[in-house]
Formats: C-alpha cells, sequence, structure tokens
C-alpha cells in the first residue's frame, strides 16, 4: 500500500502539481485547501505525512500544526513564503518536522518528503558503525550493544535521524511527548544525561550527543 500525504495548500495549483509529483513518486495524496479542514481531514485520511501551508483561509498553519501534536506525532513538512527566523524555529518548535520556504522545486519537496518519512520509520541509521534495535531498545555500536529506556531510544532515534542538527528541550519534549503531558524541560536533560552515559560505555569515549549551550542538544556524528 503507498503511503498517504494530505497536502494542505491553499494555493490551487501549486497545490495541484505538488500532487502530481509526489502520484508519480508512488505516494496517494488528497488536498485540503481551507485550514478549518485540515484536523477533520487529518483524522479522517490517517496521512503518514502532512504537507501543511502556513497562511490559509479559515486558520495558520500554526495553529493546525499546535492542535495535531495533542493527538498525532504524523510527519509535518510546513511550507511558506515567510522566511523569517523567528517564523522558521517557531514552527519547528510547534512540533513540524520540516520547513521548506516558496518558490520550491516540487522535486524538493518529494525529496523532502521521502527524507522526513525514511527518518519517521526509524528503520534506519545514518550514522556507519551506529544500529538502533528497535525490538529491544538496544543501541549497538561496532558490535557493542547496550539496553535503553524507550524514552531514551527514541531520543536517540530522533537525534540520530538529523546528526548536526540542534534541537532545543522544547522540541525534545514535543516529540516524546506528543500528548503534551506536563513535563520539566530538566526531564530531557536528566533522559539524555543518562543515554549519553549509556552510550559512553560501548562507543569507547566517544560522544555521540552533544549539548549546545543555551539552545539544546545535538546528534555530532
Amino acid at each position: 500500500m503507498s503511503q498517504a500525504i494530505l497536502i494542505v495548500e491553499d494555493e490551487t495549483k501549486l497545490a495541484e502539481l505538488l500532487r502530481d509529483y509526489l502520484q508519480q513518486a508512488g505516494f496517494g495524496v488528497s488536498i485540503v485547501s481551507n485550514g478549518r479542514d485540515a484536523i477533520p481531514a487529518a483524522r479522517e485520511h490517517s496521512p503518514d505525512l502532512i504537507l501543511l501551508d502556513l497562511m490559509l483561509p479559515g486558520r495558520d498553519g500554526m495553529e493546525i500544526c499546535r492542535e495535531l501534536r495533542t493527538f498525532s506525532s504524523v510527519p509535518v513538512i510546513m511550507t511558506t513564503a515567510r522566511v523569517e527566523e523567528i517564523d522558521r524555529l517557531l514552527g519547528l518548535e510547534l512540533g513540524a518536522d520540516d520547513y521548506i520556504c516558496k518558490p520550491y522545486s516540487p522535486r524538493e519537496v518529494v525529496a523532502r518528503v521521502r527524507a522526513v518519512l525514511r527518518r519517521s520509520s526509524g528503520n534506519t541509521s545514518p550514522l556507519p558503525g551506529l544500529q538502533l534495535d528497535e525490538g529491544r531498545y538496544c543501541a549497538i555500536w561496532e558490535g557493542q550493544s547496550v539496553e535503553l529506556t524507550a524514552v531514551e531510544f527514541q531520543l536517540l532515534r530522533f537525534l540520530a535521524a538529523t546528526p548536526g542538527r540542534i534541537y532545543s528541550r522544547q522540541q525534545l519534549m514535543d516529540r516524546i511527548y506528543p500528548d503534551q503531558r506536563s513535563v520539566s524541560d530538566r526531564t530531557i536533560d536528566s533522559h539524555i544525561k543518562k543515554l549519553r552515559r549509556k552510550l559512553l560505555t560501548i562507543t569507547a569515549g566517544i560522544e555521540l550527543i552533544r549539548s549546545v549551550y543555551g539552545v539544546g542538544y545535538t546528534f555530532d556524528a
């Protein structure tokens, strides 16, 4: 069965162009053009990924993304013509998985969709030498393995999917706790500290997760 993409875009020609390219790439595609219809469509179609425009009639993309994260961890790629850095950061902190600025190439969108779906599936690790065994919640480094908790495993898989990208504590909390439960950002610090300690037992002192002062954490490949 093909993976399903929901396009939330009010520019009809652009939405249809993206639909054509995604269908040619083997995806199933549905389109809504009004922000008010996005959440009902997400619940009805249960897409594997949502392409979500920021500026929509009826309801804006950030508000939609915020509500999505109260009940779903479906990958979201936000698209917009607003390129201000604050918008980009805010969009990602609300739980978006990627961000594409207009104008863009439809081929780039297809490539980004594939990349995000590949990351979210957790089937592969982008770093040679590191393997993630989801069935046993194990990290394996050059033949050495260590057991992780479910939260530690999710954190490692999420960070390792995009080496070099820095995630804030809030972004990590949104990913690990999509139900928006009330937790302190120090909870993430505690999980990361334990995860790093465990990884050091199999990497011969190589630090795979690096803290970025005042910002958050990154997987350092």
